[in-house]
């Protein structure tokens, strides 16, 4: 394949990932956004393989067979419940890649640079190489944080502002002396102290984060993988991988910092200062808890007029979306309006409820944004909540001394009556007690979120 027909393979496939981002974000468009990714994604595979820069064909066959069938598998096997722990660990994949992407340019040297051009080669690969170790270890971390196997908790080391920042300098340090032994040919040395301090740093950074602020680190490192796949396509001098990573490195940046916003959260305290740093004592929970039984939930929803819906982890742990999908039909047939409340940080990553209630066919039209609904509470008449704790917490706005002071939260203790479903009175992912769930008005529905709603589904349709 010419030159020129690959220059404009990848103009195509550039044009089709700013589609795909323009239609991400609306849930309308979602799908069709979808679609243009994989098309570009697509034409810029065939371009590259078909471009006079690959000769070893046997090998890309074999690589692509061998990515492909766990790609492929891994997305069969992984269940939605599972999707942000995924997203994770393929973002240490990108950070895996430019790291080693960093070192075999590092150890080519036939690429006949000379003087400035060189210099420039180097930085790039230093950059690159940090960016990407900083992402694979900071992923990592997020994954295990994502699926249990660590604690989500943070690890707030003693001094770790000055043990960051003394990093910073460290690494700023040994590029100045990679630079200077990479003229004669060395360096080697300096890239990989640097190589093992952004493994660190990325470590670091990420345990030193709580429960609450997984989805801006999810979005944050979406971010970092963008940079770092921008960094590989300056040492590969790949057109669309620049373009490419830039897109996805800028669009997670404005992400973390819309979630950010919408948690009423600073993007540097967040990465820097990890989850629950308070100045006093968190107050305890007081008071009794309501119960309720299948039956007087489903009487409570067949005598409403007004109903909301907000859907938290628990509804994807339990796989409950559909049967939530149902029952809102049902509803709807008896001329109940009925509305789902989503909260930006809702579940592991952002978008995660949406994206559930989009598998379910819930009507994009019925599901309102946190800032779109929050005044509507007083009218609501049942506010039913599955699933989720720190998104519906009062103390996020009475409680000075909470983890959580300041976040905006679903204010559905403001309605009539709240019934909130889950398997038992354990706190959330931030590790916060709920006063919401001793509320006056709050009817607590123990149990399996879905097996709950069925039973529920069950009642109002005799």
């Amino acid at each position: 394949m010419s030159q020129g027909l690959v220059i404009m393979s990848y103009v195509v496939a550039s044009f089709l990932f700013i589609l795909s981002l323009s239609g991400l974000s609306n849930q309308e468009t979602a799908r069709k956004g979808n679609y243009y990714g994989m098309a570009g994604m697509a034409i810029a595979i065939f371009a590259t393989i078909f471009s006079d820069q690959v000769d070893s064909y046997i090998i890309l066959i074999i690589a692509l067979t061998i990515g492909g069938f766990i790609g492929t598998k891994a997305a069969l096997k992984i269940e939605m419940t599972q999707m942000p722990e995924l997203v994770a660990i393929m973002h240490s994949l990108v950070g895996m890649a430019a790291v080693l992407v960093g070192y075999a340019n590092f150890l080519d040297h036939s690429n006949g640079l000379l003087g400035v051009e060189k210099t420039i080669h180097e930085v790039e690969i230093y950059i690159g190489i940090f960016i990407g170790a900083v992402t694979f270890s900071g992923s990592v971390i997020a994954f295990g944080k994502l699926c249990g196997k660590l604690d989500g908790k943070p690890v707030l080391l003693p001094a770790r502002h000055w043990l960051n920042l003394t990093l910073l300098i460290l690494t700023i340090w040994l590029g100045n002396v990679f630079l200077s032994a990479a003229e004669s040919g060395g360096g080697s040395v300096a890239l990989i102290f640097m190589t093992l301090i952004a493994f660190a740093f990325g470590v670091h950074m990420v345990m030193a984060i709580g429960g609450a602020d997984m989805p801006v680190v999810v979005s944050m490192l979406n971010s970092y993988s963008g940079w770092a796949a921008a960094a590989t396509g300056f040492m590969l001098s790949n057109d669309l991988l620049i373009v490419t990573g830039a897109l996805v490195g800028s669009s997670g940046a404005i992400l973390s910092y819309i979630m950010c916003r919408a948690m009423n959260r600073h993007f540097l305290s967040v990465i820097a200062g990890g989850f629950g740093s308070t100045s006093g004592e968190v107050a305890t929970i007081e008071g009794d808890i309501s119960p309720i039984d299948i039956e007087q939930a489903a009487q409570l929803l067949d005598d409403a007029t007004n109903i909301m819906i907000i859907p938290g982890y628990g509804m994807a742990v339990a796989q409950a979306q559909h049967t939530v999908n149902e029952i809102s039909k049902l509803l709807r047939s008896k001329d109940k309006t009925v509305r789902f409340g989503i909260h930006p940080v809702a579940g592991r990553m952002p978008g995660h409820m949406n994206v559930l209630l989009a598998e379910a066919k819930i009507p994009y039209d019925i599901v309102f944004e946190m800032d779109e609904i929050n005044e509507d509470f007083p009218n609501i008449d049942v506010s039913i909540v599955i699933g989720a704790n720190d998104i519906v917490n009062p103390s996020a706005l009475d409680d000075p001394n909470s983890p959580i002071a300041g976040m905006p939260v679903l204010e559905c203790w403001n309605s009539a009556t709240t019934i909130v479903l889950k398997r038992s009175m354990a706190a959330g992912y931030a590790g916060v007690g709920n006063p919401l769930f001793v509320h006056e008005n709050t009817r607590m529905l123990f149990g399996d979120a879905n097996e709950s709603l069925q039973a529920i589904l069950k009642s109002l349709s005799a």
